[in-house]
């Protein structure tokens, strides 16, 4: 096992870890409270930004401030509620079974997170490197990514084209011929 496994496995940790701190009612609440702050900024920014348009005279600044506006209301908002909903759950006898479930959320998390980071790395050059490459446990996150990519609707997956490459095993990786070699001595003539 080399680096880039030992990173694996502390994310998968962590989040198993931070799943279990915070159980999984308010796991999967947060993860709403991210994707409707998303949502709604998206939807109500521009909405917001119009409000701004005698104070801020630079168009790109409103757009920004608003949007932001939006998305840390919502994110506010829903850590007040999921602070009353933990306490609920605390307090209701549910917690083991919470914290459990909040562990397999967490490794979700943490897989889903990895397959993301090595889609990414896909487009870099780091896929070269021996760390990527020798590792034991990124070909198996380099398939789920491939994984991933094929089921992308059409237009997503023509951006994502170079990540095809993620799934093929190491043995089949074309090797570039070595440049620092030395140069063969010319042959003598007859």
């Amino acid at each position: 096992m080399n680096w880039a496994d030992y990173t694996i496995l502390a994310v998968l940790a962590l989040s198993v870890l931070i799943g279990f701190w915070r159980g999984f009612v308010a796991e999967v609440f947060a993860l709403a409270c991210w994707v409707l702050a998303f949502w709604l900024a998206w939807m109500f920014g521009p909405v917001l930004a119009e409000r701004f348009f005698d104070s801020i005279s630079v168009p790109s600044a409103r757009v920004l401030l608003a949007y932001a506006l939006c998305f840390v209301a919502v994110l506010i908002g829903g850590a007040l509620v999921g602070f009353v909903l933990r306490k609920l759950v605390s307090g209701s006898g549910l917690s083991g079974t919470d914290r459990l479930l909040g562990m397999v959320f967490g490794l979700a998390r943490g897989v889903a997170l990895v397959v993301l980071v090595v889609l990414l790395l896909g487009f870099t050059p780091f896929t070269r490197d021996p760390w990527w490459n020798t590792s034991q446990l990124l070909p198996s996150f380099r398939q789920a990514a491939g994984w991933v990519t094929d089921r992308l609707p059409a237009h997503v997956a023509g951006y994502l084209a170079p990540a095809a490459a993620l799934v093929a095993p190491v043995a089949d990786l074309p090797v570039a011929p070595r440049t620092d070699a030395a140069p063969k001595p010319p042959e003598p003539q007859p």
